[in-house]
Parts: C-alpha cells; sequence; structure tokens
C-alpha cells in the first residue's frame, strides 16, 4: 500500500522546493516514508551525520576512559580516598546513563532538540570539569563531576547515537559502531597525559582546558545536527524487497527491521526490552570494573608504570576500534550473534588477566588488556543497534533510553562496590567474580529474539499511521 505525499525542503538555496515522497506499508503493517534523499533534508549528504557525532564522542571520552588514570593525582591533590576518587566516578556513570531515557522523551515530544540538547550538554561537561578541578570537598565534587558533568556527557552521548541510528536505518551496525568507538579512543591523549604529565603542581589548569576543549568540540559538532523525518527510509533502497545495494541486502536480510514502531511502553511488553536492559546491566558493571581498576591492579603485581598506562591505552584503543569492527560484522552475522561473541569474550578476558597478574607476565597482561577493551566496548553499539531493529526508529531516542539506563545500576557495582569486593576478596577474587558475571550476560542474551517474527514473541496488531 502507497501514499503520495510531498515534503518542504527547509535547508539549502531552494527553501519552496516541494519534494515528493511516498508512504508503503510492509506486511506486519510498518510504514515507510520514501522518495526524499538525505540532500534534500540536510542539503548535504547524510555521512556528515556520522562524522560529527563520532568526533563529539572523541571529545567527551575523557570522561570514563582517562579518569582512572587522573585518580592517583586528585586523590592526593584534594585529600581523597580511593573509594571516594571511585564513587564520584560511579555517580557520573549514574547521570550519564540516567539521563538517556528522560531526554530521549523530551526530544521525541519537540521539547528538546538534538541541537539544543548538545549545546547544553557541552556547557554541563565545562562545569563538570571545572568542579572536579577546584571543588576540594568530596560531596561537592561529586555535585559538579559526577551530576551536572554526567548528565552533559550523558545528553552528548545519547543524542550522537541517536542521530546515526535515525539517519541509517538500512546498515546502522557498521555506523553505529564507529561513532561510538570514538567513546574510547578519543580519551587516549588525556590517558597518556594524566599518567605523565598530571601533577599536585598543574591539575587545575589541565582540567580546565580540558573542560574547554569538550565545550567547543561539542558546541561546534552540535551546529549541524538535525534529525530526519518520522519514518524516514533512504531512497534508493525498497524497504519491502531490500532491493539495492548488495551490501545492504545483506545486512538487511541478517537484521531485518522492526516489524512496527513500537512505543516504549509496548516494547517494554514484548519482554525483551527488560531482557536487553539487565544484560546490559551485568556487561557494563564488567567493563566499568575493568576501566575503573586495570591500572590500579597493574601496579598492584609490579607492573612499572608504563605497562599501567600502556595497558589502560591499550583497552582504550581496542575498545573504541571493537566498537567498529563489531558493528560491521554484525551487519554480516547477524546482531545476537554478535553480541553473545562479545560478551564471552569480555568473560574471558576477566580470568585472563588474573593468570597474566599470577604469572608476572606483562605481555600477558597486555594481550588482556586488549581482549578486555575489545569486550567490554564493543557490546555497547550492538544494544544500540538492537534496539532499533527490534522495536523501530520513531521511538528510538526513548526505548534505547530506557536500554541504556541500564548502565546506571552497572556503575555502582562497577566502581563504587567493585572497589568493596576489591578490599574484601582482593583483585583475584573481583576478576574472577567479574568473569563469572559476564558469562551469566552472555546466557542471557541468547535468548533474546525480534518481537513479531519467527522465534519470537507476537507483536499487538498493528494500529494504522496518520501520514506525516
Amino acid at each position: 500500500m502507497t501514499a503520495d505525499r510531498t515534503a518542504t525542503n527547509s535547508t539549502g538555496p531552494a527553501d519552496s522546493a516541494r519534494r515528493p515522497y511516498r508512504e508503503v506499508t510492509d506486511p506486519h503493517g510498518r510504514v515507510y516514508r520514501i522518495g526524499e534523499t538525505d540532500r534534500d533534508i540536510l542539503g548535504h549528504s547524510r555521512t556528515l551525520m556520522v562524522y560529527l557525532p563520532w568526533i563529539a564522542m572523541m571529545a567527551i571520552s575523557v570522561f570514563e576512559y582517562a579518569y582512572g588514570s587522573a585518580e592517583d593525582t586528585l586523590s592526593h591533590a584534594h585529600g581523597w580516598t580511593q573509594s571516594d576518587t571511585f564513587w564520584i566516578l560511579s555517580v557520573w556513570v549514574f547521570f550519564q546513563a540516567g539521563i538517556a531515557f528522560p531526554a530521549g522523551w523530551l526530544r521525541e515530544r519537540g521539547v528538546l532538540t538534538a541541537r539544543r540538547a548538545m549545546y547544553t550538554g557541552s556547557v554541563m561537561c565545562l562545569m563538570g570539569f571545572l568542579a572536579l578541578s577546584h571543588l576540594r570537598e568530596v560531596w561537592p565534587a561529586m555535585l559538579g563531576f559526577g551530576v551536572v558533568g554526567g548528565v552533559g556527557s550523558g545528553l552528548v552521548y545519547a543524542t550522537c547515537i541517536n542521530m546515526v541510528g535515525k539517519w541509517f536505518p538500512e546498515r546502522r551496525g557498521a555506523r553505529t559502531g564507529f561513532v561510538n568507538g570514538g567513546f574510547a579512543y578519543g580519551s587516549l591523549p588525556f590517558i597518556f597525559i594524566f599518567n605523565y604529565a598530571f601533577d599536585t603542581a598543574n591539575y587545575r589548569t589541565v582540567l580546565d582546558l580540558i573542560g574547554v576543549y569538550v565545550l567547543i568540540v561539542v558546541f561546534a559538532s552540535a551546529f549541524f545536527f538535525k534529525d530526519p523525518p518520522k519514518n524516514w527510509w533512504p531512497a534508493d533502497i525498497d524497504p519491502l524487497t531490500f532491493a539495492g545495494d548488495r551490501r545492504n541486502a545483506v545486512s538487511l536480510a541478517k537484521n531485518p527491521p522492526a516489524v512496527r514502531q513500537f512505543t516504549p511502553r509496548e516494547a517494554v511488553r514484548t519482554g525483551m526490552l527488560p531482557l536487553m536492559w539487565v544484560s546490559i546491566v551485568l556487561t557494563a558493571g564488567v567493563s566499568i570494573f575493568g576501566i575503573s581498576f586495570q591500572v590500579d591492579y597493574a601496579k598492584d603485581v609490579g607492573f612499572g608504570p608504563l605497562v599501567a598506562a600502556s595497558s589502560m591505552g591499550v583497552m582504550a584503543v581496542v575498545n573504541g576500534i571493537g566498537r567498529g569492527v563489531v558493528g560491521w560484522l554484525s551487519d554480516r552475522w547477524g546482531r545476537k550473534t554478535t553480541l553473545v561473541f562479545v560478551i564471552v569474550v569480555l568473560g574471558l578476558a576477566q580470568f585472563g588477566v588474573i593468570w597474566a597478574g599470577e604469572v608476572g607476565s606483562e605481555p600477558l597482561f597486555l594481550i588482556f588488556a586488549f581482549l578486555s577493551g575489545f569486550g567490554g566496548g564493543a557490546f555497547y553499539p550492538l544494544f544500540a543497534a538492537l534496539t532499533p531493529d527490534y522495536f523501530g526508529e520513531n521511538y528510538n531516542a526513548t526505548n534505547y533510553g530506557l536500554v541504556y539506563s541500564g548502565k546506571l545500576v552497572s556503575g555502582l557495582f562497577g566502581g563504587g562496590l567493585g572497589s568493596m569486593v576489591v578490599g574484601a576478596w582482593g583483585y583475584d577474587g573481583a576478576y574472577a567474580l567479574a568473569g563469572g558475571v559476564s558469562m551469566a550476560a552472555a546466557a542471557l542474551a541468547l535468548l533474546l529474539r525480534q518481537p513479531g517474527r519467527s522465534g519470537g514473541r507476537p507483536a499487538p496488531a498493528a494500529r494504522p499511521h496518520p501520514a506525516s
């Protein structure tokens, strides 16, 4: 079934031009809006909606992936304990993940545009670093860096991920993975800065400059952000037959589009969204534990500062590159198969870190840091791509916000509670527990099924979709 419509192009030189589009409906009742190209809507290629989010994600990566390298200096400068510094990070994780759902809800109701979310986030990121730099008491610093900085970076993160998913519905795995990767390896320069050029004499200057850097990069990237229309689909690909580019056809065959656009309430009722939430709670907890304690563990077993810093650098780089690789791989293997593989690798890497520490092998330690970095980041873009694959793009900001909110729970046991486990059981016991948790998450991921298709719970009958 098709319906012909026209759309006004509000970008580019021909603002008054009328662009024709059609709405086609597949056998499941899902509506696709086709006929408009990315250039009709944006005035330029949608590729820019990959590179700009990627640049912004690299800027905010310093919050999470470099923090562990700054922990010793912050403790000495402010008189904090190790537990204090890790609870500040845990609060940051809580609010960085927790803002995704309310921000998505506001975005989908037109209250918060993508550009406004990015602008707000950039200013809050600056405030977070200023708080970490200038506030000596734990609670004010926790409020400034953890709450304000967490909300700001969460606004940027969620907006960037959703932007890519909306503009590339036909082959989102590789693009989502590429953008998500920036959130890890973008921190690499700062890991080495914090290990070699960051001390109690210059920490305020360094942190203030980093905050300004994040503000400028995110603010500049946000200027070009714009969402596509509801139900938009690339004009050169038939959504009913997947005819078009062969690579897109392969990806769509392995990861077929959602049978319809699920509201958050409907997505929860399928049972799949809650299962994804639990899976990300467990997996992200293991990942955050590794990020928080790998440098300290390396020092504890007697490895030198170069190996400690290099292991975190390796983790950050592989964490980021791995996100792009598995995104590409999931377009060929299928999203769920790739997700299970990644989580198993993450679990095995935790046991490998223990082995490397016991035998005192620095090369082995770097190898398992490599594998831990790969597994500890690669699952994020897979969940980000699975969510619109299962529930559609129209409510993706809210649906993925719900899934990603599992990370706020992970931050508690990955960072703060992780430090308690290390204190009670030692590093070996903590890493063994992390490996077991990861294997449990892999078992849960095996139960995932796309709602409404063979092997999944039948979706409720589709309601009529009015023309946009």
